[in-house]
């Protein structure tokens, strides 16, 4: 075993003491995430070519009617366009997250720069990115995981985060920011996930000071868990907003570095009251459109697709026996 992989299981083996002196609250139920369907291979549907009066039978042409192949040049013509309806387009589709769906752009409605929860968003609300929980004002930050101020932190996100961070869904701990060379090099380009630590954190740190504050004040911070963490309480897609937290405690310990830099740590637990977090589902991870995974959408697509084919192809006869049931006349191509 390396000296590295002995001091990180010591770690977490300290941590896990930790979030247990803490006595966890957690339900005696703990749901887990909704299994997604199997993905069906979406086949090509031929569309028929509709039948024109000079080639039907005598006895099939009774059965043309005027506006089928009207109506199917229509549908060409939208399908060409990429047209989806406006039910696929406001995010109906199937997902594992059992929570409700928030929005992935526009205009935000509250100051995300607040303590506590935002009026409007449920525990349990997921986004596909990170921009989505700023849009509804979750946690402002695309990619920093501390978003705070001078009398504390408003939110966190858990999101990938330190080998020997330890994330029991109602407790956990988590890693400070900053000890880490952005600047890179011309060989090394920097990169803001995966920088080795360089220089020890500390306390200074603006983000790691409104930590540190808020386990003083005991004001209650948002927490988000994004499908790049380990934890069974992390989302298999997307992030999720799972509910308020105290810091219970902060201080510094030698992180997981060759030269034993200092990092700020911190324990967070759950308020009681709040709705039970899901436990990862056993499934394949999806993929999101932040670019490393990205959701499945073209099997619905291509089913909105042959619901309309079967009701514009359907046979007259049919749609007699449909119009004889309602007032409504059928509708004819425009003249102009």
């Amino acid at each position: 075993m390396s000296a590295y992989e002995k001091a990180r299981l010591e770690n977490i083996a300290r941590n896990k003491e930790l979030l247990k002196s803490l006595g966890l609250d957690k339900p005696f139920f703990e749901p887990t995430e909704k299994p997604r369907k199997q993905k069906n291979t979406a086949q090509k549907r031929k569309l028929e070519q509709p039948e024109t009066a000079d080639s039907a039978t005598p006895h099939q042409k009774s059965l043309v009617q005027p506006q089928t192949l009207y109506q199917g040049l229509l549908l060409k013509e939208k399908i060409n366009e990429d047209y989806i309806p406006d039910s696929f387009k406001a995010g109906i589709r199937v997902s594992k997250n059992a929570g409700p769906m928030g929005r992935e752009d526009g205009k935000r409605v509250h100051d995300p720069k607040k303590f506590g929860s935002i009026p409007g968003i449920e525990v349990g609300t997921w986004w596909e990115t990170r921009q989505g929980c700023s849009t509804d004002s979750i946690h402002a930050p695309w990619v920093a995981g501390i978003s705070g101020g001078p009398d504390g932190a408003y939110s966190v996100a858990l999101s990938g985060g330190y080998d020997d961070d330890v994330d029991e869904g109602y407790a956990f701990t988590y890693t400070g920011s900053g000890g880490r060379d952005l600047k890179g090099t011309k060989a090394a380009p920097k990169n803001l996930r995966t920088a080795p630590q360089s220089s020890d954190q500390s306390f200074e740190n603006s983000f790691n000071a409104a930590l540190k504050r808020s386990s003083v004040t005991k004001k209650p911070v948002r927490v988000i868990r994004g499908f790049k963490s380990k934890s069974n309480y992390a989302p298999t897609e997307g992030y999720r907003y799972d509910g308020l937290y105290v810091v219970e405690s902060a201080w510094m310990e030698k992180g997981l570095n060759p030269k034993g830099y200092l990092v700020c740590k911190y324990l967070f637990k759950r308020l009681p009251n709040q709705p039970a977090i899901p436990i990862r589902s056993s499934g394949d991870r999806t993929k999101t459109t932040d670019g490393d995974e990205e959701p499945e959408t073209t099997t619905l697509k291509a089913q909105i697709c042959s619901l309309f084919l079967d009701d514009i192809f359907r046979p007259v006869s049919s749609c007699q026996n449909k119009a004889s049931n309602t007032s409504d006349p059928a509708p004819s191509p425009s003249t102009n």
